[in-house]
């Protein structure tokens, strides 16, 4: 079964319609980097959570499954 984060993230970027290079551009980590955090292989950084979070315009509580909205 899927993290929340993997989940939360794999969804915010199908819903702006990117690859995971796309992403991996826009936040400055390899295509790589996204694949392992979708795929539950790793977890991202402090401040790459931060970037995804700004990026999508959520808190990184929502991407983490601490809140809802």
């Amino acid at each position: 079964m899927k993290t929340i984060f993997s989940k939360r993230l794999r969804e915010l970027r199908e819903d702006k319609n990117l690859s995971m290079q796309e992403l991996a551009v826009i936040i400055n980590v390899s295509n790589a980097a996204i694949s392992n955090w979708e795929n539950e292989i790793n977890e991202p950084k402090i401040s790459y959570l931060a970037a995804l979070a700004k990026y999508f315009g959520v808190s990184a509580d929502y991407l983490l499954g601490l809140k809802e909205e």
